[in-house]
């Protein structure tokens, strides 16, 4: 799945440490959710989305895989 995170996060001034501070979660999670390494769970979509005043389909872009 890919994301808008990293580009958001930069437009509100906000740091990787602030946002996991205020996400309640570690600095490495927000970078991996920025490099796609990770999908977040739905809460810490829900999460995230709020923090911004978004949708989550706003942020996270999901692409069904092609068979």
């Amino acid at each position: 799945m890919k994301n808008r995170l990293e580009e958001i996060r930069k437009r509100h001034g906000i740091k990787q440490e602030e946002l996991a501070e205020a996400l309640k979660v570690s600095r490495q999670t927000i970078g991996s959710l920025e490099n796609g390494r990770y999908n977040p769970s739905i809460i810490l979509a829900f999460k995230i989305a709020r923090y911004f005043g978004m949708s989550i389909e706003e942020i996270f872009i999901y692409e069904e895989e092609s068979s």
